[in-house]
């Protein structure tokens, strides 16, 4: 027996060399497949009471980038590019948003959040009926997007937004997959967020199909004296590489996406005729429940603009929405070709000359086509031909129409960027329980061997 198992240690490996190998290579396999490409340093996030230590459980369909324990002050602010690409703090001398509400219809967000304590009024969750307890966002998107509009600016630790004396109306729209397929309840949103004090409404959503019930409560919106802004959409989650519905609405401000820190239309972003202004969306850092992510997309560029709108209403409350949205269009920077173009639109929010320049006023919205409300610019619901327009007629918001006319699919413009310096621990954490684990198994075989 003796000779045996020195011939195994000289020659061919032993059951328990050749297990322990095995084990070490699919753990190694597994940490690779679990962490992909290395990610870049973590951010340092100010520090945040225990309840905020970890996201809600199923916060996210996309991978989470949660910012780590705070290494120094404060680099969350510091990784705030777009503040400085759109001089945010030249535009804060004239305006800084306070007064105005803007409705974030979204998947909710976190009042709770340090960034946005006190920032987030009573808001209304159109999805969940009371029966769970998941938190007012359990994906975290919607507070990514109120807290690049209005994250405080009472210190030096963590996100601030554009304009961050305004106030967030959280409309819940999208389920905890970030969806929602009926076009009817984010219909319900935007009449809601018009009924309860919105001057400003953001859509950081939306869906290839047209929707006439959505339509109308546009055009509720828009009669209303509301500025409506929403996103273009990304080419990753759409098949369809038109700009996303409501976004081409005609009235609303469709916002595509730009590189950080660049002219260059941001490579996810889907842009088109409909497209009216562009705004940073890549490399962005913005507050979720539990901490910090790293996100991009045109999910995160239209709040920029939002915020803006915010900023002009706040210096002059007596404008109408109709004139604040010529100002943006009117000062806007131009890129690309001169003038509108299907890539940038006017070009990129300039809130500085937003809030400074002169500009002839106009009586209406130019983007509007000024028709009856909910009967232009969609044609019949999806159907036959023949089909009457849903919207007209004694049910303006088309709320009694067949769910069959709302044959939508509504989802977020963006998510976390990939940058998951959480998701890197916990795989390292992984290999290394599979290699001891490894280990332990080799030297219990080698003892009974003996």
């Amino acid at each position: 027996m003796a000779g045996n198992v020195t011939g195994d240690r000289q020659g061919r490996p032993t059951t328990a060399r050749r297990l322990t190998r095995h084990a070490l290579l699919g753990a190694t396999a597994l940490a690779v497949s679990l962490i992909g490409p290395v990610p870049p340093p973590a951010l340092a996030a100010p520090a945040r009471p225990a309840a905020l230590a970890a996201p809600p459980a199923g916060s996210a369909p996309w991978r989470a980038s949660p910012v780590d324990t705070p290494a120094r002050a404060d680099q969350v602010r510091d990784e705030q590019w777009q503040l400085d690409e759109l001089r945010a703090s030249t535009a804060w001398r004239t305006s800084t948003g306070r007064g105005v509400t803007v409705a974030v219809i979204d998947s909710g967000v976190d009042g709770s959040h340090p960034d946005l304590t006190g920032q987030v009024l009573p808001g209304i969750d159109l999805v969940d009926d009371g029966d769970t307890d998941e938190g007012p966002d359990p994906v975290g998107h919607g507070t990514t997007v109120a807290g690049l509009i209005a994250g405080r600016d009472d210190d030096r630790r963590g996100a601030v937004g554009l304009a961050p004396d305004a106030k967030i109306l959280p409309v819940r729209v999208l389920d905890d997959e970030n969806r929602y397929d009926d076009a009817m309840i984010v219909a319900k949103g935007v009449r809601w967020a018009v009924d309860n004090g919105a001057r400003v409404i953001n859509l950081s959503l939306g869906g290839s199909g047209d929707s006439p019930a959505l339509a109308a409560a546009l055009d509720y919106a828009f009669v209303r004296d509301v500025v409506v802004v929403a996103c273009t959409g990304n080419l990753a989650v759409s098949a369809d590489t038109k700009v996303w519905y409501p976004a081409r609405e005609p009235g609303v401000i469709a916002v595509a996406g730009l590189e950080r820190a660049s002219d260059n239309l941001w490579s996810g972003s889907i842009t088109g005729d409909a497209t009216v202004l562009t705004a940073p969306a890549a490399g962005l850092v913005g507050a979720r429940p539990g901490g910090y992510w790293r996100v991009q997309g045109t999910s995160f560029a239209a709040p920029l603009v939002a915020a803006t709108a915010a900023l002009v209403r706040a210096h002059w409350p007596q404008m109408s929405a109709g004139e604040v949205v010529n100002r943006l269009i009117s000062t806007a920077r131009d890129i690309g070709p001169a003038g509108r173009d299907d890539r940038f639109g006017y070009g990129v929010v300039d809130p500085v000359a937003a809030l400074t320049a002169a500009v002839p006023p106009v009586q209406r919205n130019p983007l509007d086509d000024q028709t009856s409300p909910g009967v232009v610019g969609f044609g019949p619901a999806p159907g036959t031909a023949e089909e009457p327009v849903a919207g007209a007629g004694a049910d303006p918001l088309g709320f009694t129409a067949p769910r069959q006319q709302t044959r939508w699919t509504a989802r977020p413009a963006g998510g976390s960027d990939g940058s998951d310096p959480g998701q890197l621990w916990t795989s390292v954490a992984a290999f290394a329980a599979l290699a001891t684990g490894a280990v332990l198994v080799a030297r219990r075989l080698r003892r009974s061997v003996r």
